[in-house]
């Protein structure tokens, strides 16, 4: 049996190619994982795209791209920055907040399609053995979604 670190890693991916499936065959724009990271992270903040590229680990130049996308698409919104003039402030719009929502929906349905597949107890022992080591190694100060690239 592969290692766990593996196991994880290709479980996470063979849920996102279902998670994007899914947004392919309902006719959502082509959102890939990295807008994904923004999302959840403009969740509770607005930010500029220099906290974007730094939050995805990415130039300025890669995290302005995502944002261009975003916008083109309607799922944030560009603003002055009131001190920088070189600088914008990204937030989420309707549609972003909306299409979050949606996202947690999918991710939901993904979920018990697992549980199905390994067991409702199983998956709750996965999901608070999961947490347990989570908190063992960064405390209650959960560090945010960040991607591995």
């Amino acid at each position: 049996m592969e290692p766990v670190p593996m196991l994880l890693a290709m479980t996470y991916r063979a849920m996102g190619d279902q998670f994007h499936d899914r947004l392919r065959q309902i006719g959502l724009e082509p959102l890939r994982p990295a807008h994904g990271y923004v999302f959840r992270f403009l969740k509770e903040r607005r930010a500029t795209t220099v906290d974007i590229g730094q939050h995805l680990g990415v130039t300025k130049q890669a995290a302005a791209k995502i944002v261009a996308e975003l916008d083109e698409w309607g799922y944030v919104l560009r603003e002055p920055h009131p001190t920088d003039k070189r600088a914008q402030y990204v937030t989420l719009t309707t549609k972003g907040r909306d299409y979050l929502k949606f996202a947690d929906n999918l991710w939901s349905d993904l979920e018990g399609e697992m549980a199905e597949a390994i067991g409702e107890d199983t998956l709750a022992t996965i999901k608070q053995g999961l947490a347990a080591y989570l908190r063992n190694v960064h405390g209650e100060d959960q560090p945010g979604l960040r991607p591995v690239w």
